[in-house]
């Protein structure tokens, strides 16, 4: 009689020649078995993280807005913030701002004097953080931090409107221009001028009630137009010359994406050539869920993903589905090239009180599979994050989750979703142990390296294990200012890689060349990634100009 053991050591051994027969590498298994893993960070930070951005010194700035109330962290040595303008507390000795330390897994309070509630943001060429509007007596002033040791908030005057749910795009001549906003159909870059420019494509895309034209998707595209998406419709804009270059056709279905719908968007990586550029926008709620929201009927959110190649002359949405429906879901740009998914619903829409239904599991999109193989399903948090939850992508792989204030006011008790003032990191499949030694390290370029256009690249790294020289790729990567389900000025670019050269033990080089011009890759800081066989290195800061 055959033992059940005997039986099982037969059936394995039956399942890995079916395996091997199929062509299905130990490392592919692996990576099918891990879906990625959770860990919490910080218990209690204080401040709700509405709004991130990670800085080339390793620290992300995360802050949320002030017309609330106390947040649950103090300001240092008795400060106070006395703002007679503040719509709750005039007298505020709390923090509603603050550094996280990536590397040392600490933070610091920081002083934002007025409302940055639903703000923009974008990163200049010197690594300094712009944050442009928000409301009340926030929503025409511009905000600047300085990456160092003890920087704080430093706030000016001068936005020529109120740029309260507005978005912000680095330009390739180191400009910033900044679209939209509640009742504000122009734009205006920064540094700031007199000029205020009308842009009636916001108009033509306000839903009367529920608006669906905030926070619109804004990529640059290769040929130094923006790709402009608001509610259910794209453009092609020249800024330069304030003109429409050409009109895309209406995403199918005509349910709108951008906030409150509050689908997401990300402009997909961008090969070496430089001459193709695709973008996928997902999720979002279909027409009418805000105001059956607001009565207490949350309407099940989309499931669909657009996916359209911005530069092919007669450009179509390719449609697919996701696992499930998701609203406010945050899509992040991996290392890789994958897209990671995260945060959100399956009901209802962006606002106060108005989702219900978490989304806990992340999908990590493949835009080189097939189509019907793209997505996979990843290992569930264990905390609902809503409306105001934000994601980053930081330097070792790991994506930074934080946010969920869907209140007024923080709510920690007697409500479905308490206000969460964790944070917790995601770490994807490529991080687990197992690929320890097909893990790169990069030896050069060393941090902080500055680059030039054009230029021919040698980056050299160590593998401990056997090298595949031809699964090796070098992915340059722009840190993002996220919020409201949107993640601004995100880029990834290919630089080549498949030709390494093996210089030492265990120590390689393969030879890239960088973005041609400041159009693909705006001046500014990057992360430099070494993928091989799909597993990251850590990164390493360089700076573009």
């Amino acid at each position: 009689m055959i033992t059940t053991r005997a039986l099982n050591a037969v059936l394995s051994l039956f399942v890995w020649q079916l395996i091997l027969i199929a062509g299905v590498s130990r490392l592919d298994l692996a990576r099918a078995a891990t879906l990625g893993e959770w860990k919490l960070l910080q218990k209690n930070i204080g401040v709700s993280a509405m709004h991130m951005q990670l800085l080339n010194n390793d620290r992300v700035i995360i802050f949320d807005r002030t017309d609330f109330g106390r947040s649950n962290l103090s300001l240092p040595n008795g400060v106070c913030r006395n703002n007679p303008n503040d719509l709750a507390l005039k007298v505020d000795c709390t923090a509603h701002s603050l550094e996280y330390n990536v590397n040392g897994n600490n933070f610091r309070p920081l002083m934002v004097q007025t409302d940055t509630w639903c703000s923009s943001g974008s990163v200049l060429a010197d690594g300094r953080l712009i944050n442009t509007g928000g409301f009340n007596d926030g929503a025409q002033k511009y905000r600047v931090f300085r990456p160092c040791a003890n920087c704080d908030w430093q706030e000016f005057n001068g936005l020529n409107a109120r740029r309260w749910y507005a978005t912000n795009q680095i330009l390739p001549d180191g400009r910033i221009i900044i679209i939209g906003g509640r009742r504000s159909f122009s734009y205006e870059f920064y540094p700031t001028s007199k000029s205020l420019i009308n842009f009636p494509f916001l108009a033509q895309t306000n839903d009367a009630g529920e608006e669906n034209n905030l926070y619109p998707f804004v990529h640059l595209n290769v040929d130094g137009n923006l790709f402009i998406f608001a509610n259910n419709r794209a453009i092609l804009f020249n800024y330069n010359k304030n003109s429409i270059v050409r009109t895309y056709p209406q995403i199918p279905g005509g349910d709108p994406r951008s906030n409150p719908s509050a689908g997401s968007s990300v402009l997909l990586p961008l090969k070496p050539a430089g001459t193709e550029a695709e973008v996928l926008i997902c999720g979002g709620a279909p027409k009418g869920s805000y105001t059956q929201a607001n009565k207490g009927v949350f309407v099940a959110a989309l499931r669909t993903c657009g996916r359209i190649k911005i530069t092919d002359s007669s450009a179509r949405w390719a449609m697919e589905n996701m696992p499930t429906p998701r609203v406010m879901g945050d899509m992040t740009l991996l290392p890789d090239g994958n897209v990671l998914i995260v945060n959100g619903a399956s009901s209802g829409t962006a606002g106060w009180e108005v989702a219900r239904n978490p989304v806990l599991s992340p999908v990590i999109y493949q835009p080189d599979n097939a189509v019907g193989t793209r997505f996979q399903v990843q290992n569930p948090s264990k905390s609902p994050r809503m409306y105001h939850s934000t994601a980053v992508l930081l330097r070792d792989g790991r994506v930074l989750v934080g946010g969920s204030n869907p209140h007024v006011g923080y709510k920690f008790s007697g409500v479905a979703f308490p206000t969460d003032l964790t944070l917790e990191a995601f770490s994807p499949a490529y991080l687990g142990t197992e690929f320890a030694s097909i893990r790169p390290t990069i030896v050069l370029p060393k941090a902080q390296t500055s680059l030039n256009y054009g230029e021919i690249l040698r980056v050299q790294y160590r593998v401990s294990g056997t090298l595949s020289p031809r699964k090796v790729i070098v992915t340059m990567v722009s840190p993002s200012f996220t919020t409201h389900s949107y993640s601004m000025n995100q880029r990834l670019l290919h630089l080549g890689g498949g030709n390494s050269l093996k210089t030492a033990t265990n120590t390689y080089t393969t030879q890239v060349t960088t973005p041609k011009s400041s159009i693909l890759a705006p001046s500014g800081y990057y992360i430099l990634y070494v993928i091989h066989q799909g597993i990251p290195s850590v990164g390493t800061w360089v700076h573009i100009k």
